[in-house]
């Protein structure tokens, strides 16, 4: 007899789950279906399980393939399990491939191709609480995008658009999933859409898809422009949509615990807070080459921003921007001190140029320490005038941490608003008006460097 196993949470199932059973069944003549338990889950960084593990086994048992459930409740249980039970195959899906073939030293690995649409094009009419979700762009982040929404339970990627044929079929064959270079097509696939195209591109797909009433998320900076933040915010809201900026920062639970720390009162009262994130870019990237766009301000000023932002709130007195230029004008290094009635934040990013990166918040009692990287928050400290009186606190940060904005966003589109306060619609839009004083600046930089390469 040929034993087969194979792995899964089985949430929501659906077609997709069906059709994976169906074929992992039809490789041999018994088959064992571990099931995820529910702190297995958490463990691993798996979020939005919606059903328990009693109904996710229940559903994997009507579905009349499993032979023998068990429940999976630790990484290293696959080997034992192999060896337990005497284990001719193990199989799992195609998106997993290479990542069980340790595996092979217990038994056979078989990877089962996924069958596109099956999940999506049913997820319908099999499971409305799945949301459909279409990538536009298929660049660095849209490649960390899918590994993480499999760890995101309720939402599925049903295909990528790019104009280009060429560069969507690439993506989508790597990914197995559909290629669209028509927009229309591509809207009807979807229930969502994920943006994460150039930054100057932004305002046009946030725009097209509120349209064609698909719910948005889009990658920092969503907009570079005040008016372009409100007027897409306010379309939104009018038509029941959710616009989500996708700063993952905000939404990582180390960064909220820091958060939360800073403001108990703990530092005494926040007076000044600096942040800096810096990182050496080659000068053929994208951001070191486009002109509009393009520079370590547009690119990282979310990031240092936010803190500021979060904290000393978006009534402030003034912005200045102290700025280090390459040869073809854009920033290299830029320095933006924000002045507040009570209190100054700095913020500090770079593509050119490195420095120290690490986010301060300075209290009259004491101060607050993240280091790099920060952005990723899993550990900070807070100090006080007795320098042995350290508190230090930890937050687990799994992944490249876009799985918890994929889930906050979500959860919002599911009717959840208790995400909505890590970053507001007003924070957002204040974010938009800092992109746009610098650039506005910036501007104003290169006329006046043409006026004197005149005289």
């Amino acid at each position: 007899m040929k034993k087969v196993i194979t792995y899964g949470t089985f949430d929501l199932l659906h077609q997709g789950h069906y059709r994976l059973l169906e074929r992992a069944k039809a490789l041999g003549d018994y088959l064992i279906v571990g099931v995820t338990s529910e702190a297995y889950d958490k463990t691993r960084g798996k979020l939005n399980v919606v059903d328990s593990l009693a109904t996710r086994i229940e559903n994997v048992r009507k579905t009349g393939f499993a032979d023998e459930i068990i429940v999976e409740e630790s990484p290293g249980q696959k080997v034992q399990d192999a060896k337990k039970y005497k284990v001719d195959i193990f199989t799992v899906g195609s998106d997993w491939a290479g990542t069980f073939d340790y595996m092979k030293d217990y038994c056979e690995v078989v990877y089962l191709e996924r069958t596109k649409n099956i999940s999506s094009t049913m997820l319908r009419v099999q499971n409305k609480r799945i949301q459909r979700v279409g990538i536009i762009g298929t660049g660095r982040i849209a490649e960390r995008f899918i590994p993480e929404v499999k760890l995101v339970s309720g939402i599925n990627v049903q295909g990528v658009y790019n104009p280009h044929q060429g560069s969507a079929a690439q993506f989508a064959d790597k990914w197995e999933i559909e290629a669209y270079s028509e927009l229309e097509l591509f809207y009807q696939a979807v229930d969502a859409v994920y943006i994460a195209s150039p930054h100057g591109t932004h305002y046009g797909y946030i725009k097209s898809a509120l349209e064609h009433n698909k719910h948005v998320l889009c990658e920092k900076p969503m907009v570079m422009n005040r008016g372009q933040a409100e007027e897409l915010f306010q379309y939104a809201r009018a038509h029941k949509l959710i616009l989500f900026e996708g700063i993952k920062t905000a939404y990582c639970p180390g960064f909220n615990k820091l958060l939360g720390v800073a403001c108990s009162g703990t530092i005494g009262e926040i007076r000044y807070v600096e942040a800096c994130f810096t990182k050496l870019e080659s000068p053929g990237r994208r951001e070191l080459k486009d002109l509009l766009y393009g520079g370590s301000l547009t690119e990282l000023g979310s990031y240092v921003m936010l803190p500021i932002l979060k904290l000393f709130g978006e009534d402030y007195k003034d912005i200045r921007f102290d700025v280090i230029r390459g040869e073809n004008g854009l920033d290299l290094f830029t320095k933006v001190s924000v002045n507040y009635q009570n209190g100054i934040g700095t913020a500090t990013c770079g593509l050119g140029v490195k420095s120290e990166g690490r986010l301060l918040v300075a209290g009259t009692r004491g101060y607050l320490i993240a280091e790099a990287p920060w952005w990723k928050t899993s550990y900070f400290e807070v100090h006080y005038e007795n320098p042995l009186e350290v508190e230090k606190y930890s937050e687990r940060f799994l992944g490249d941490g876009l799985r918890y904005e994929i889930s906050d966003f979500l959860s919002m589109v599911n009717g959840r608003n208790s995400s909505e306060f890590k970053l507001t619609r007003s924070e957002s839009v204040a974010l938009a008006d800092m992109m746009e004083q610098f650039l506005k600046a910036e501007k104003r930089e290169r006329e006046r460097s043409y006026e004197n390469m005149g005289t």
